[in-house]
């Protein structure tokens, strides 16, 4: 299954919608210096605010929403949101 991305330019977090992506403007100064903190992504199935690292906005790295009622499994992929297909 895919999902939109919807990409803002300023910081509303009330107009974070279900996969709406905002890219920090300080990106590479929080988390891991090999992978630090590049983007604001809504979950694409509950709308919960996560933070995401550069090789999960590249598309390398997988995202599990990290509300406690939902699991949504998910990467980006050509400006667009892939679920993961269960095993």
């Amino acid at each position: 299954m895919v999902a939109e991305l919807n990409l803002i330019e300023v910081w509303i977090p009330e107009q974070m919608q279900p996969g709406t992506l905002f890219m920090l403007e300080q990106a590479g100064e929080l988390g891991k210096a090999d992978n630090p903190y590049w983007a604001v992504l809504a979950c694409p199935s509950c709308g919960s605010l996560g933070l995401i690292t550069r090789q999960q906005c590249a598309g390398l790295e997988s995202m599990i929403c990290g509300s406690a009622d939902c699991s949504a499994e998910y990467f980006l992929e050509d400006q667009t949101i892939r679920y993961r297909l269960a095993n």
